[in-house]
């Protein structure tokens, strides 16, 4: 910020001065000039040719500069947060896969468990013997009916309360906003109350859990489950068929203890330095057993075939050990790597020993059975001692021969097994250092993504700004188009009520003179008759005209009106003009 500071006001101090031409107050020096400069310092402010800097105007350059400093760190700002919210969102949608996908499983596992133990109490019967099994089933419903009573008298409870408040905050929001206020008061109350209770039914419940893991911890049931780090192995143990067999060569027999012995040997020392680095290292790896058992599920949940599943199970241990760092983190899946391989280790040195034991055995007896068979016909067939001896001998090479090809077998396991340690290393740090590299390009993305940013900002800026002066300019245009279109309007709108008075006179008029000529029609058709009582006793000319023939058709008085023909011909003359049904054309009919 001060970087920003300090170039903006040189620039304001610069443009000051090349307005104000100031610019030629700065000459190289020489030594013919040192008169003029010194009569030019001596001037200072007072020489009409300075100005001295205008400090309000710069101070006013430098805060709008500030202002749009701070306005750009509050984008930036807001850019980090939108992308940190759309990673968390896509964690959260990645972390809600896995757990959709691990659910069914467990629940899967939980079910099976429970048939398994509903099978099992389902199959015992009552009697002296398992009284106690039986009183399983008893149990069971006890503590059936317990957590019914106690979803009864906490679940149903805060239901209940939900519903309500949900019906009280709609009724509330329809009254008056003081009486609204004053009724949210009283629901974060009772909501608060509510909290409060909820707060001790789980310490309590936290409590008779902790009573019910002491109790179960003082029955000693850890003696019945044997964990892989506390495999017993009786290396001293020669087996029985060896030692209780009928060898008639004594140094046979000896020979074949001394390569139970030495195998033993060879297999307990592997075994003893991988116990003392399981002592060495604690069972939980330096954390409690309940942080450690959720450690293992969470690593056994997100498996090498989920995506990404190292980065996604490293955010979902931070979530759930968020006071513990990212280094103690990896340190103790380190640790508990090295206590897996190492448990590993020593499964398979055991299972190793118990299958050279077996093969030993096997090949034991059947030399045994070989130095048997061979006396045997010794016996039988009173060979003499050199063969005998021979056949020791013979033996014993056998025997040696064997043992150096096992100790070459077990120096190269042992070998293989410091190989696939270090190769463990190497790939550990490999990781490492490519989750380094990693994190290096992400933060040199974000670096450019921020830059793209800044760039695409500012383009968009200079475009708004641009179409800013060109709509103002277009609205200009309109405003003045709009103001000629009214004043036109208004004149046109003149003209018509003009117009139309002068019409309405003209109308006023005409209707005037078709009234005089319809009483002048009046006039002409007026009949004038004068009394006449013999006409009123005669026939009528009506009457006389019957019998007439030729005056058939005759119409009884000739009026001066249109005739029928006249009104379909001016019919067809109004329809030609487009001034059909309008009303002079019906008062022309009337008429």
């Amino acid at each position: 910020m001060d970087l920003i500071f300090g170039r903006t006001f040189w620039k304001a101090c610069s443009s000051t001065m090349a307005a104000s031409g100031l610019q030629t107050f700065i000459t190289p020096y020489r030594a013919e000039d040192s008169e003029k400069l010194v009569l030019q310092m001596k001037n200072g402010l007072s020489s009409l040719r300075y100005r001295p800097a205008e400090h309000k105007r710069l101070q006013a350059v430098i805060d709008a500069e500030r202002l749009e400093c701070d306005l750009i760190g509050q984008k930036v700002q807001k850019t980090c947060c939108a992308a940190k919210a759309t990673t968390e969102s896509s964690l959260l949608r990645q972390h809600r896969q896995v757990w959709s996908r691990e659910c069914p499983r467990l629940q899967k596992a939980k079910q099976q468990a429970e048939d398994a133990l509903q099978d099992f109490l389902e199959k015992i019967e009552p009697n002296s013997a398992n009284t106690g099994l039986f009183s399983l089933q008893e149990y069971e419903l006890s503590l059936m009916r317990e957590r019914e009573g106690f979803r009864r008298a906490t679940m149903e409870p805060v239901q209940q309360l939900r519903d309500e408040l949900r019906l009280r905050l709609y009724e509330g929001l329809q009254q008056p906003p003081s009486e609204h206020l004053g009724h949210l008061e009283a629901v974060k109350m009772q909501i608060k109350t509510m909290r409060n209770h909820q707060e001790v039914i789980i310490a309590q419940l936290h409590e008779e859990q902790q009573d019910t893991e002491e109790e179960i911890g003082s029955l000693y049931l850890q003696k019945y489950f044997c964990s892989s780090s506390d495999i017993l192995v009786n290396f001293d143990k020669v087996p029985r068929e060896v030692l209780d067999a009928d060898c008639p060569y004594p140094e046979l027999k000896e020979s074949l203890i001394q390569a139970f012995q030495s195998m033993s040997e060879s297999y307990r020392s592997r075994l003893q330095s991988l116990q003392e680095q399981l002592q060495n290292t604690d069972r939980f790896c330096g954390w409690c057993s309940d942080d450690h058992h959720l450690f293992q599920f969470v690593e056994s949940m997100y498996t090498q075939e989920i995506p990404r599943h190292r980065a996604l199970c490293m955010d979902m241990l931070q979530r759930l050990f968020p006071g513990k760092t990212r280094q103690e983190l990896v340190e103790h899946e380190r640790l508990w790597d090295s206590q897996r391989f190492t448990l590993t280790q020593l499964k398979v040195v055991t299972q190793q020993w118990q299958r050279d034991l077996e093969e030993l055995l096997a090949r034991a007896l059947a030399t045994l059975q070989e130095a048997k068979d061979a006396h045997l016909k010794e016996l039988q067939l009173h060979r003499d001692r050199r063969h005998q001896q021979e056949i020791c001998l013979h033996l014993r090479e056998k025997l040696q021969q064997w043992r150096a090809q096992q100790e070459e077998v077990a120096k190269l396991e042992a070998a293989v097994a410091a190989r696939q340690q270090e190769e463990e290393k190497v790939k550990l740090k490999r990781e490492k250092e490519k989750e380094d590299a990693v994190r290096m390009q992400h933060k040199e993305k974000v670096r450019q993504f921020y830059l793209t940013q800044l760039k695409r900002r500012e383009a968009l800026e200079r475009r708004e700004e641009e179409r800013l002066a060109a709509l103002r300019s277009v609205m200009e245009e309109q405003a003045r188009r709009d103001r000629q279109r009214v004043q036109l309007r208004a004149d046109m709108l003149l003209r018509r009520q003009e117009e139309r008075g002068e019409l309405e006179l003209e109308r006023q008029r005409e209707e005037q003179a078709r009234q005089n000529r319809l009483e002048a029609l009046k006039k002409q058709v007026e009949v004038v008759a004068e009394a006449d009582p013999v006409r009123m006793t005669a026939n009528t000319k009506a009457w006389s005209s019957r019998v007439l023939d030729k005056e058939y058709q005759k119409p009884l008085y000739s009026l001066n009106t249109y005739t029928d023909t006249q009104a379909r011909l001016l019919i067809f003359c109004l329809k030609d003009y487009k001034n059909y049904l309008c009303d002079y054309f019906l008062q022309v009919l009337h008429l």
